[in-house]
């Protein structure tokens, strides 16, 4: 027997329940975790694009916001400029066909390198009330990619912000099914305070993350 089994018959003999689930006890288990009942939480009130802009600020992300995807390359070109960084990075696939060439930058396909300054990602969902973005892994959403690079850029469509994570999560059961190897919550460039109390920025990823929303 299992630490696991044997911790659960214990609970099971001090409940004077029988040594194994029943049949009906299985199902009402079963109906419980699929009813996935929201407890109470605040309200996420007025704009979601809005709200989240700000509190992407609040966590000390840098913000933009642009009509449309083709203004994306132009957007991003003045900020890495701004900051004296190099106009080239490595991106997800579907966002690499943007027209970044027209706006002077260099983009590749492909999932980043430890000598890439930057990496420009879309995303799956954002979360208005924490400034969070949702990152799935997958074959052309790469995590290296927002994790390796000093610069993430993520590129943020309107229409993908959710009031809050119990809405993501509902809407990524509804669009995926099944969820992939790896989901990754970024909120705010890398941070820690582990060593001596002092807050250090970049300690386990990127030290910079810009925003660009679309729409």
């Amino acid at each position: 027997m299992s630490a696991r089994d044997n911790i659960l018959r214990r609970v099971r003999e001090a409940r004077q329940a029988a040594a194994a689930p029943t049949a009906e006890e299985a199902r009402r288990v079963d109906e419980r975790i699929r009813a996935r009942t929201v407890g109470p939480r605040p309200a996420v009130q007025g704009d979601l694009v809005e709200r989240f802009l700000s509190q992407c600020e609040r966590m000390s992300s840098t913000v933009a916001r642009v009509a449309c995807l083709e203004d994306v390359p132009g957007s991003v070109s003045a900020f890495l400029s701004g900051k004296g960084l190099p106009l080239q990075a490595a991106a997800w696939p579907a966002v690499a066909a943007l027209p970044w060439d027209a706006a002077g930058m260099h983009v590749q396909a492909r999932p980043a390198r430890g000598d890439d300054l930057v990496g420009i990602t879309g995303v799956h969902l954002a979360i208005a009330e924490t400034g969070t973005l949702m990152l799935l892994s997958g074959p052309d959403t790469h995590p290296v990619t927002s994790l390796l690079p000093e610069t993430h850029v993520a590129i943020v469509p309107a229409d993908r912000i959710e009031p809050a994570m119990e809405e993501a999560w509902a809407r990524t059961r509804r669009e995926t099914g099944a969820l992939p190897r790896a989901v990754n919550f970024v909120s705010g460039p890398s941070r820690t305070a582990d060593i001596e109390g002092q807050l250090q920025i970049g300690a386990h990823g990127p030290f910079r993350v810009h925003v660009v929303v679309v729409g």
